[in-house]
């Protein structure tokens, strides 16, 4: 077992999904075809939103959310120093300026009496929005922070690019998936292939606002529009006759990018959201294996635990001499993996003024964390052995 590489996370490809992408290579698009719209309209049926809006990449899904919420140069947002550093810096490509709350040492999500305190020691106006993240794939309680949002007129941009699949209770005992819209204004999505639907590189966003959905599909495109009741420019102009606008005719309305996502990768989507479920089932219990064989450990300071509604992108262990057990799993072909890097001690974020202390269960956080591997043709045997593995070092 020791010679078989054990990542942290892996696609798996299957006939089926070869097949589809290849019959869509043979097809009459490569882009901008029918695929796009039906990964999009079967991913929103799956997640519970009223719209969503295939794009290139995770990324380009949170930069598109900025972009349609208006996030102006010198508005604040609030997000979490433990995430990708994505979900912070879609707001300073707008111009926009990242303020990190801390989180809750227990979940590893932003704490909202943080985000709070934020609030309370600024001028209302001061912030526009937070984009909470569902980190490792534990759903972000958004009921409650929703209630927040509205009392200070701020957006919420859910990152649940770990968590399709996931969901909270509310407080009516219903389950609340993520990316659902019913507390966020937008969520975003990645299909990068270390995820629960992998497309090689690919994004989703989900909301119900028409407004947004409408804004979102002019900012993939170049901001261009092609449609009759859209148009600004008189017929005349258009060089059409009669009332009516010629064929050929498009304009760019907006200042938009090319985010989009090719018709084969949608189609290696749609067969991979086709297994969702069962990878979700799969997830949850490796999850449960680890949870039953680390709880109690005297060298595990915390771990992401057995959780209702957790998605388990990740699941990661809080532990005594983290450096030690990494180089140790790399010897046994464990490829552990750290997630993250607080944000806000980045080189980046330093040179902005943000340094350490400044949010101390982050950065304690830090210091121990280590994902193990996680993903759905992880077998018992390979289970066991990383705990067996993990156990050995500690001589436990």
């Amino acid at each position: 077992m020791a010679n078989k590489v054990i990542p942290y996370g892996r696609q798996n490809i299957t006939q089926e999904d070869i097949q589809t992408v290849i019959d869509t290579l043979q097809g009459d698009y490569l882009t901008q075809g029918p695929k796009i719209k039906e990964f999009e309209d079967k991913f929103a049926e799956y997640i519970g939103a009223k719209y969503a809006v295939a794009v290139a990449n995770g990324t380009a899904a949170l930069h598109l959310a900025a972009l349609a919420l208006e996030v102006k140069p010198g508005q604040k947002v609030i997000t979490t120093p433990i995430t990708f550093a994505a979900s912070a810096n879609c707001i300073q490509y707008c111009g926009g300026e990242v303020v990190f709350g801390d989180i809750t040492p227990d979940t590893y999500l932003l704490e909202i009496d943080s985000v709070r305190r934020l609030l309370e020691s600024s001028p209302k106006g001061t912030y526009a929005g937070i984009v909470p993240v569902d980190f490792a794939g534990r759903a972000v309680n958004l009921e409650e922070f929703r209630k927040l949002a509205n009392e200070y007129g701020l957006w919420i941009i859910e990152d649940a690019c770990h968590a399709p699949g996931g969901y909270f209770v509310d407080s009516n005992g219903n389950e609340q998936w993520c990316g659902n819209g019913q507390f966020a204004d937008l969520a975003v999505f990645s299909f990068h292939p270390v995820k629960h639907i992998a497309s090689g590189e690919g994004g989703m966003i989900t909301t119900n606002d028409d407004k947004l959905y409408d804004a979102l599909l002019k900012l993939r495109t170049h901001g261009i529009v092609k449609s009759d009741a859209l148009y600004t420019n008189s017929v005349e102009f258009a060089g059409g006759e009669n009332g009516q606008y010629p064929g050929w005719y498009m304009e760019m309305q907006t200042l938009g990018y090319n985010y989009r996502l090719t018709d084969f990768q949608a189609a290696l989507g749609i067969t991979q959201l086709g297994r969702a479920p069962q990878g979700m089932v799969k997830r949850r219990e490796i999850a449960a294996n680890y949870t039953n064989a680390f709880e109690g450990m005297s060298f595990v300071k915390g771990m992401s635990g057995n959780i209702e509604g957790h998605a388990y992108h990740l699941f990661v262990l809080e532990v005594e001499d983290r450096l030690g057990l990494y180089n140790f799993l790399r010897t046994q072909n464990i490829f552990a993996q750290i997630h993250y890097i607080p944000c806000h001690l980045m080189p980046y974020y330093r040179e902005k003024g943000w340094k350490e202390g400044d949010n101390p269960a982050s950065e304690n956080y830090y210091k121990h964390c280590i994902s193990l591997p996680m993903y759905p043709t992880l077998s018992e045997e390979e289970q066991q052995f990383v705990i067996q593995t993990i156990k050995g070092y500690y001589g436990a």
